[in-house]
């Protein structure tokens, strides 16, 4: 059996989750605890019904059988994409691909919110999920654009 790396990610995130809520005592650890007891389970359903559930009326942008996205804007979390996919696979295909531009991402099974960072966080506390951030992508003091993992050339 071979073992992919989204597996392998699951897993870690699983053990890391059982660790958190095992019990163990100390100010980091309960603080961990109780950070991973307030985040709602990630929400799950179609386009429309994730976009229901943040109070958004999504205008479509693709509409394909692999992947669907559309555009949202609310008063209570601000603009951010919303996307679903017909595979985990396509959407960590899709996720891999994004972080190299940068961004903030709120992740659930199949679905991926991308907004700024402030949109994210409140995202998170009404759908779940998990956060991941994009390449840091920065001015240098000439100007030239540089991001953390650097290239040479």
């Amino acid at each position: 059996m071979m073992v992919t790396r989204p597996k392998l990610a699951a897993a870690a995130v699983t053990a890391v989750a059982a660790l958190a809520l095992t019990g163990c005592s100390g100010g980091d650890s309960d603080r961990a605890a109780t950070a991973i007891d307030s985040t709602p389970v990630a929400a799950t359903g179609s386009l429309e019904q994730l976009a229901n559930k943040a109070g958004c009326k999504p205008i479509m942008q693709i509409d394909a059988d692999e992947l669907r996205q559309a555009a949202c804007k609310t008063t209570t979390y601000g603009k951010f994409l919303l996307l679903t996919y017909a595979t985990d696979r396509g959407q960590r295909e899709w996720i891999n691909g994004a972080k190299d531009y940068g961004g903030f991402y709120l992740l659930g099974r199949k679905w991926t919110a991308v907004g700024d960072q402030k949109v994210i966080a409140k995202l998170q506390g009404k759908l779940g999920g998990t956060t991941e951030v994009g390449a840091d992508h920065h001015a240098g003091a000439s100007g030239e654009a540089t991001h953390s993992a650097g290239h040479d050339g």
